[in-house]
């Protein structure tokens, strides 16, 4: 869920009112909200870097507020109080409307044939007469921030540019040339560079860098003019210095290129009804039945009520002439209402959770636990009632962790792989459990020995032949660490396992185990294990390099196989 850092005092001003904490924590949990935290910018960086960093830093209080992914319209503080206050009816739902500017015509934005193969898609609008005050214009600047993290998708699906429309004059061009041929002074710098320079400049740049991939690779890269030849922008990357909008700023040109249309008309949407409240957009309709949000949620209001409901929730509604339908207006700001479902849900969330009776179901259903999880929760009893001790580690782990550290060749792993992975702990999905335990073992060296360990939960492995490319494998993976390896620990645990199973031992229709060689496995120290004729996994002991490369100094037997083909 995206996070917004609002000030406190300046939200409660907006609001026109003041709020003890746990009365405005109150308010956004009615709301569907959620007060994360109750901080100050002093407190986040003596957190993050110190008290000497901090002894500069604003004591102002912050609140950060969680925000649903789907709510694009709260994560400003414009949104966040205008949707507030028309919960509690002390605004109405804004209607919003395109107007054409008094002199001349509107605005053209021309999109040529070049940006099909890079960047296809743009819109543009216009805020004429806004009025910024520093804390208004740093807003509109998080707006934008907050947008390119979530919606835009780190700006691969939309970017967006915003300029000065008084320092530049329209039709405007959206085209896309040769890097080379695209000269301009990028926005706070004091030269001109080409964007062959520039993707070199950006390199260093802690924010810029993130972008250059998406078009550093292409042929042409996409470009904004104004009618005089002052580029606007380079998209997605950097906007140009010469049409930096400010506090001053009174008219403001707003610009969005995607991969996305769909996503670019929602995220113009947002910046432009965020903001026009500071300045001196057509609707669709639904209709729906009072009966299908009194069923659904289990409520039994009239159709007036459920109309004054959804106002509540910026969704202007009405009662048709025949009184058996409500008129449902969904604004621009709203983009998350796709289906009557998502008006039903702001229905019951503004009659509140909390007030729905609670009923016995009309429909009577008889649960049953998945087979593969009973089995697993079983399995589990008896492995803690043998001595073992269960952890529960991370489903991602490094590419170390299930390669190097194993003596494995990563190709070989089946692994799938994170593609923009945030650190280097969580690079992949693991393909064994063993790693999670070992590192588990590491963390508690402390502790007396013998340490015993087990793990029952999925592995992702890749598999083409499933419609999503990887498929879940059911695993089980218990490790003893001791002076001495323990193989007949680990090896009297297996038998124990396949009693519980009702397996004899047996090469037929039952399970037997046979010397194998696997890099993981001391050698001469590992077996293969096989149940009605086939491999379900490995134990033995581990190889003293194995042991070392997870900073482990005992000996150490392990045992890993797939539960699966026993249900």
């Amino acid at each position: 869920m995206p996070t917004v850092s609002v000030k406190r005092d300046l939200l409660f001003q907006a609001l026109g009112r003041t709020f003890t904490d746990e009365e405005f924590d109150e308010l956004c949990f009615e709301f569907g909200l959620e007060l994360d935290e109750i901080t100050s910018e002093k407190d986040i960086i003596s957190r993050e870097q110190g008290d000497q960093k901090a002894s500069e830093a604003s004591d102002v209080v912050l609140y950060k507020i969680d925000v649903p992914a789907n709510r694009y319209d709260l994560l400003c503080l414009e949104g966040l109080v205008r949707g507030l206050q028309v919960f509690k009816d002390k605004m109405e739902a804004p209607r919003y409307s395109r107007v054409n500017p008094l002199n001349g015509d509107p605005q053209r934005l021309i999109i040529t044939g070049e940006t099909a193969s890079v960047r296809p898609h743009a819109v543009a609008a216009v805020l004429r007469n806004i009025t910024f005050t520093p804390e208004r214009y740093d807003s509109f600047i998080e707006l934008q921030e907050k947008l390119h993290q979530n919606i835009c998708r780190r700006r691969t699906l939309v970017a967006i540019g915003t300029h000065d429309l008084d320092t530049i004059s329209g039709p405007f061009t959206y085209t896309a040339k040769a890097p080379d041929d695209i000269r301009f002074k990028p926005l706070n710098q004091n030269q001109e560079y080409s964007a062959t320079q520039l993707m070199g400049f950006y390199k260093t740049d802690s924010h810029l860098r993130h972008y250059l991939h998406i078009i550093e690779d292409e042929p042409l890269y996409p470009v904004i003019y104004d009618s005089n030849g002052i580029v606007l922008s380079m998209p997605p990357i950097i906007n140009g210095d010469h049409s930096k909008i400010s506090v001053n700023t009174k008219n403001v040109f707003i610009e969005c290129t995607a991969t996305d249309l769909t996503k670019a008309k929602i995220v113009l949407d947002m910046i432009v009804t965020m903001f026009s409240e500071h300045c001196d957009q057509p609707f669709t309709t639904e209709t729906l039945s009072a009966d299908y949000i009194n069923s659904k949620v289990g409520i039994n209001e009239t159709a007036e009520s459920i109309a004054q409901l959804l106002t509540r929730m910026c969704l202007k509604s009405e009662v048709t002439s025949d009184g058996a339908e409500i008129q449902v207006e969904i604004p621009p700001t709203r983009s998350d209402v796709i289906h009557a479902c998502d008006i039903m849900e702001d229905a019951a969330m503004a009659y509140g959770f909390n007030n729905i009776t609670r009923t016995t179901p009309r429909t009577y259903t008889v649960a049953n636990q998945f087979p593969l999880n009973k089995l697993t929760e079983l399995l589990r009893l008896d492995l803690a009632t043998a001595g073992f001790t269960e952890a529960l580690t991370f489903a991602l782990c490094s590419q170390e962790d299930i390669a190097d550290k194993l003596q494995k060749n990563l190709k070989d792993t089946k692994a799938v792989h994170i593609s923009n992975p945030k650190t280097a702990e969580f690079q992949v999905a693991r393909t064994t459990l063993l790693p999670g335990l070992l590192k588990t073992l590491a963390a508690n060296r402390k502790m007396p020995l013998p340490l015993k360990l087990f793990e029952i939960s999925d592995v992702v492995l890749r598999d083409e032949s499933t419609d999503v490319g990887a498929r879940n494998s059911r695993r089980l993976c218990a490790v003893y660490y001791n002076k001495t390896p323990g193989f007949e620990v680990i090896h009297g645990l297996l038998d124990r396992v396949m009693q519980l199973l009702e397996v004899k031992p047996g090469r037929n229709h039952g399970y037997y185990i046979q010397a194998a060689e696997d890099s993981t496995y001391f050698p001469g120290r590992c077996a293969e294990i096989f149940s009605h004729g086939k491999s379900i996994g490995r134990l033995g002991v581990l190889h003293p390099d194995v042991i070392n490369s997870f900073e482990l100094t005992m000996p150490c037997s392990a045992l890993d196989i797939d539960i699966e083909p026993f249900l």
